[in-house]
């Protein structure tokens, strides 16, 4: 027969839960709530397990045993065990939310019990029952992780209670963990997102940067483009007029003159220097047309590199593309310290925004000077077709990039270079830009031996649908 929970099973009880563990005291007729009551008063749990409800009975006294496994199955689902030993055989293989155990056992005692279930088991919680009343043995053991320290022989009303109690700060524990990970995890989802933001935001901006630059180039390349077609074209026009002109004052100097005739006009050949200046004009034509053609090759570098006067998406040979670019970095690659090795191959027209292309030719092959910086150096561009796909390698025998920065170089405003002297934004806009052609872009380096951009692109990408995408 079961008592009755207003009926005590002993004549006082030591209760002490997780909101008092700063002292003891010893109860007289306790309040007391029937087990369907307590229950009702639980939290409804946010995270549930399916042993959220499941208890292990732990005690030598098999009255006991049964006395509480056969009062606390009306509303949980219990297990005994009749030492520690076999307690923690049954914890290996199912969980439990609450463990009550005895103090006083044969082999491991209730505390030792305790310790390995808070150290393996520390989603369960434990409420010790013990015949032993002194203060200090309950301030360690809710020390030790108990959540309740109840005396024998105990009220089963004030059992209830305990349970309950431990139960509803065990959910409230594991609710609050379960709230921090998820806190953390959106945390870190919306920092991943900042950064990417950031990044976006950083290649719109360097994207408009880069577009009034290449609408500024392609102005001032329209602009010199006739002033320069009429230098070149007057240059070598000028060059014929003046082998007429020296060739009739040629034969002027060979006619006979009077003597006062021929003395005045040596006069004058002496005063403006006659024979150096016919002995350079050929040097200085010459010298005017090769200006003239280095800015007709600079204006048409720019209009090609910029494009504008072109359809958004063309085919392009990258090829062509690439050594535009290359024509515009004479500072770079015309000092003789670097030496640029071309090794173009054979590849169809590709499909793509040219001008974007082409700045990242020019970001590239400006990081690979910098990486070879005052010392001699190689930089080596790459074609070659893949079946349907163009790859292109920019590699140069620079200082390298260190394994720990490889992860990072494609971050906005990430850079190596020293305070003043780099954005950041230059790899990070190109991966954007390689990547909205379908293609990818990869980088292997060694520290000491240099560093190679290898990029892959489609030759038939469907642009449009990128850019709506």
């Amino acid at each position: 027969m079961i008592p009755n929970p207003a009926q005590p099973f002993g004549s006082k009880i030591l209760h002490m839960n997780s909101a008092q563990n700063e002292g003891t005291g010893l109860l007289e007729n306790p309040p007391l709530l029937t087990s369907t009551t307590a229950h009702s008063s639980l939290l409804n749990p946010e995270y549930p397990e399916s042993h959220d409800h499941r208890i292990l009975i732990v005690d030598d006294e098999a009255a006991v045993l049964n006395l509480f496994a056969t009062y606390l199955s009306e509303t949980y689902s219990c297990e005994t065990a009749a030492n520690a030993q076999e307690a923690l055989d049954i914890l290996a293989r199912e969980p439990f939310a609450l463990v009550v155990t005895d103090i006083q056992m044969p082999g491991l005692s209730g505390i030792e019990l305790l310790r390995k279930i808070t150290e393996y088991y520390k989603d369960t919680a434990v409420i010790i029952i013990s015949g032993i009343a002194r203060t200090q043995r309950v301030m360690d053991a809710i020390r030790v992780g108990a959540s309740d320290y109840l005396i024998k022989p105990c009220d089963l009303g004030a059992l209830t209670i305990s349970v309950e109690r431990a139960l509803e700060r065990r959910m409230l524990l594991r609710n609050a963990s379960r709230y921090k990970q998820d806190l953390e995890n959106r945390n870190t989802e919306l920092a991943r997102q900042k950064r990417e933001l950031e990044r976006l935001q950083a290649q719109v901006l360097q994207a408009e940067k880069m577009a009034s630059l290449g609408q500024l180039a392609a102005g001032v390349a329209h602009e010199l483009n006739n002033p320069a077609g009429f230098i070149y074209s007057n240059i070598d026009l000028m060059k014929g007029y003046i082998e007429r002109l020296k060739r009739c004052l040629f034969d002027y100097d060979r006619l006979a003159l009077v003597p006062e005739a021929a003395e005045q006009i040596r006069a004058i050949k002496k005063e403006i220097d006659y024979d150096n200046i016919v002995g350079e004009l050929d040097s200085i034509l010459s010298d005017c047309y090769v200006g003239a053609e280095r800015i007709r090759d600079v204006v048409q570098n720019l209009r090609l590199f910029s494009r504008l006067d072109e359809p958004a998406v063309t085919r392009i040979d990258l090829n062509e593309g690439i050594e535009a670019t290359v024509r515009l970095l004479p500072g770079y690659y015309k000092s003789g310290s670097i030496r640029l090795v071309r090794d173009y191959g054979d590849v169809p027209q590709v499909n793509c925004y040219a001008a974007q292309l082409n700045q990242v030719w020019m970001n590239l092959l400006v990081n690979a000077a910098h990486a070879i910086d005052s010392a001699e150096g190689e930089v080596r561009i790459t074609t070659r077709c893949n079946d349907r796909t163009v790859v292109v390698t920019v590699s140069d025998t620079g200082a390298g990039i260190p394994s720990e920065q490889l992860s990072k170089i494609f971050d906005p405003f990430f850079t190596t270079k020293p305070v003043g002297e780099g954005t950041g934004l230059g790899l990070s806009i190109s991966h954007g830009i390689v990547e909205r052609h379908g293609g990818r872009i990869e980088v292997e380096s060694t520290p000491g031996r240099g560093t190679t951009f290898t990029i892959s692109l489609p030759v038939d990408a469907d642009l449009e649908v990128a850019a709506s995408n």
